[in-house]
């Protein structure tokens, strides 16, 4: 028989189920984040510098998403394998990113139709995952760094498709990366 949950007990439950799924989204030490911000912000940063130097092939830098990509799904798998318990919160967290993942795919495939105004969706989809993953774990400083992607991705859209790999690297630093080292050292859960 389920024993009755008092309101104290229930709210601690609570507590305890959403810092369960801090650790578990920054058990890694935010290293997803910290990857692709790392790797999305010096594609961005390289591509704008070799159009700026006259380069013909500027978007071969962005080959480096390739083995980022297999990075990333190795250690998410590792991680998946040592969790002890799964939340609800990390599954949606998971899906989330999915799906932000499966978005960016089918954008890329469309670019050609979008006028190769790319990066500003692209912003735009990642700052839907910051800021959700930010509001479901309750870091502010994660969902800062969402609405700063969204700001970025406004501005991106008033600038010509040249100058938008700068602003799009800037914004990588400012609202991937910073929030990957913060859950870093944050939040964390210390052996």
């Amino acid at each position: 028989m389920e024993k009755e949950l008092s309101n104290n007990e229930s709210l601690a439950l609570i507590t305890e189920m959403i810092n369960r799924a801090k650790r578990e989204t920054a058990g890694d030490g935010g290293f997803q984040m910290r990857l692709w911000g790392w790797v999305i912000a010096i594609c961005n940063f390289g591509h704008f510098t070799l159009e700026k130097i006259g380069y013909e092939y500027p978007y071969y830098v962005w080959f480096l998403v390739a083995p980022a990509a297999i990075v990333s799904f190795w250690k998410g798998f590792q991680i998946a394998k040592k969790a002890r318990v799964k939340s609800h919160i990390s599954e949606v967290i998971n899906q989330v990113w999915i799906t932000v993942f499966v978005g960016i795919v089918i954008m890329l495939a469309f670019m050609p139709v979008i006028g190769y105004y790319q990066n500003p969706i692209i912003l735009i989809l990642a700052g839907i995952g910051m800021w959700t993953t930010g509001a479901l774990i309750r870091v502010n400083f994660v969902r800062g760094g969402g609405l700063l992607l969204l700001v970025a991705a406004v501005i991106g859209f008033m600038l010509p498709i040249s100058a938008q790999y700068l602003v799009s690297g800037i914004a990588m630093v400012l609202g991937y990366l910073l929030p990957g080292y913060y859950l870093n050292n944050n939040c964390r859960e210390r052996v």
